[in-house]
């Protein structure tokens, strides 16, 4: 795992080397271990390092191959990267390292831009090939691994964050329209390539992007499930529990690749407890779990423990309880935030990120539980699209998805803000009407997978995990464990109140008591109650001078929301004022 960095010129320029040495104390936290640097012709890559496979020099980067005429710098673990090498060495390649980055080198040579589908991982790269002058990023199918971009004419920069492109400067810091439409909308989430800023795009999972010299480029989207029925056989329940345990038995070893210590962030749900009964299954002793848990406010508990406690209990773990106190919570969401790419109004950035602190102090690669309420329909809002008619599908999902639709939107956006168009919903009706997807619930589950996942939860765990070095691997988006999920039918999955199928297939795996268990959250209460030193913070920051001059807000939604601070919430219970205060304290915090 490592932050990476790079430009590349089309007007014939020499890369600006100072711009690029700004960027790397920004992706030091994702790296810490070391950095390096190459620069050739219009082409120049950095990269900070985090040892997780060949601690050796030999897996240095940026990598570089002259007699391939390749170089390199790459984010991610390619889990099979042994099984490749084998390939590799077998058709007369050689070896100088025992990384993976330098499989992805020799792969590419090889397969070319198909190397990527090989790739069982996550991972986002940029490969320089020396001849021809062009540019190669990648990014994995999940888009578990980030890729932002800053084009300007003549030059491409890219980066692992927006905050390491903004320290290289020349970056257009207004604000995206339509992104803030999502924002406001679309549960806070802005599908790629849009970031809330009109200069910074982000490269879209599952794609790769060749651009030449002169300036063309091409995408290729290489993996995209259908979530059809015909991707699969008919199989009874039985079978399709079968099929689903053996293929997450499969990830959660593939997940142990490394040459130091894998331990599991143990919530207490489902999840996180199958990962810890399929590694103890597995013959893992002494496995090291963490569970965090928070002060409770206004009567809602702050954390999970008699359930992560039971599971540690239950396959002898090494388990680490972390409790946090009101005294540490406030500075603890302003370093959240700071380590946002992106603004992510989840609490559970918070938790994420002072769980991550505690963690990496005793070790640098965790598995952990992300995906599977979004492939195996583990939410609330699933239910009511099952009766759907596929015809009414996109109404139905906004209807239980939307934070606001467009014409309350009015009512909370500066006129100025508001656009004439609801783009959020035009961009939910073009992802349904793609083929595949044969029901309504299918659609929305698509949908979610391959959007609202990657730019919620997953972008979350990367941020808050990376902000201290440790890297998260997540077997739940093992992309044929999301193959599966795609293909199984809605029922087995909405079964037993959501995630039936990987109920019943957990039982004898996991606790009775903890698969029927009511399901949980990462519990902040502090957020979702706003109060003290917070809502000063937030109310701050909202009639500060920045906010001011910006106008995103009306005035009189914004007093509402002020008077009554935890009177509004959004469609998924959220607090309304959060949204706002967490936008406008991001961008603050980034300087613009």
């Amino acid at each position: 795992m490592c932050g990476i960095g790079g430009e590349f010129r089309l007007d014939g320029a020499p890369p600006d080397l100072a711009a690029l040495e700004r960027m790397l104390p920004v992706l030091s936290s994702r790296g810490p271990d070391g950095e390096g640097r190459w620069q050739h012709g219009n082409a120049a890559l950095v990269h900070r390092r985090l040892r997780i496979i060949d601690l050796s020099d030999t897996g240095a980067q940026p990598m570089v191959d002259p007699e391939l005429g390749l170089a390199l710098v790459f984010n991610g673990c390619v889990y099979n990267y042994r099984e490749l090498r084998d390939e590799l060495t077998a058709a007369g390649y050689t070896f100088r390292s025992t990384s993976d980055t330098e499989v992805i080198l020799k792969a590419y040579h090889r397969w070319g831009t198909a190397c990527v589908e090989r790739f069982y991982g996550m991972f986002a790269f940029a490969l320089v090939e020396l001849a021809t002058r062009t540019l190669v990023l990648a990014r994995d199918r999940l888009g578990i691994k980030p890729l932002y971009l800053a084009e300007t004419p003549g030059r491409i920069r890219f980066a692992s964050t927006l905050p390491a492109l903004l320290a290289a400067g020349d970056v257009d810091t207004d604000l995206d329209p339509v992104a803030l439409h999502h924002y406001m909308s679309f549960h806070s989430v802005v599908p790629p390539p849009r970031t809330i800023l009109a200069g910074v795009r982000k490269l879209p999972p599952a794609t790769v992007r060749t651009i030449t010299a002169d300036g063309r480029a091409t995408d290729t989207v290489y993996w995209r499930p259908e979530f059809t029925r015909a991707a699969a056989p008919a199989m009874s329940a039985q079978e399709w529990q079968e099929r689903i345990m053996a293929a997450l038995r499969t990830a959660v070893r593939r997940r142990m690749v490394a040459d130091v210590p894998v331990g599991v962030l143990l919530s207490g749900g489902l999840d996180s407890s199958l990962i810890v009964a399929l590694l103890a299954e597995q013959g893992q002793t002494g496995l090291a779990t963490f569970s965090i848990g928070f002060e409770a406010a206004a009567g809602e508990s702050g954390d999970e423990f008699h359930y992560s406690d039971l599971v540690a209990r239950e396959y002898d773990t090494d388990h680490h309880q972390i409790r946090i106190g009101a005294a540490r919570f406030v500075p603890a969401v302003h370093e959240a935030i700071a380590a946002m790419s992106e603004p992510m109004v989840s609490h559970d950035c918070v938790a994420f990120h002072l769980l991550s602190e505690e963690v990496s102090q005793r070790i640098t690669v965790v598995q952990s539980g992300q995906g599977a309420d979004e492939i195996f329909a583990g939410y609330d809002w699933y239910p009511p699209m099952a009766n759907a008619a596929r015809a009414d599908a996109v109404e139905a999902y906004a209807r239980v998805f939307f934070d606001r639709r467009h014409d309350a939107l009015a009512g909370h956006l500066a006129p100025e803000w508001m656009l004439d168009h609801d783009a959020s919903l035009e961009f939910v009706t073009d992802h349904f009407g793609a083929p595949g997807a044969d029901t309504a619930l299918d659609a929305a589950l698509r949908q979610d997978s391959l959007v609202m996942l990657v730019d919620d939860p997953v972008k979350r765990v990367d941020n808050m995990t990376m902000a201290w070095g440790l890297e998260a691997r997540v077997p739940f988006l093992d992309h044929e464990v999301v193959e599966l999920a795609a293909a199984c039918p809605p029922a087995l999955k909405l079964a037993q109140g959501g995630k039936g199928v990987l109920k019943a297939a957990s039982r004898g795996i996991v606790p009775d008591e903890v698969i029927d268990r009511p399901k949980g959250y990462f519990p902040v209460p502090a957020i979702r109650h706003l109060s003290g030193p917070l809502l000063d913070d937030v109310r701050d920051a909202l009639t500060a001078r920045p906010a001011r001059e910006r106008g995103l807000f009306r005035k009189d939604y914004l007093e509402e929301l002020l008077d009554a601070p935890n009177a509004r919430r959004t469609t998924l219970g959220s607090n309304a004022l959060w949204q706002l205060g967490l936008l406008e304290l991001w961008l603050q915090r980034i300087g613009v």
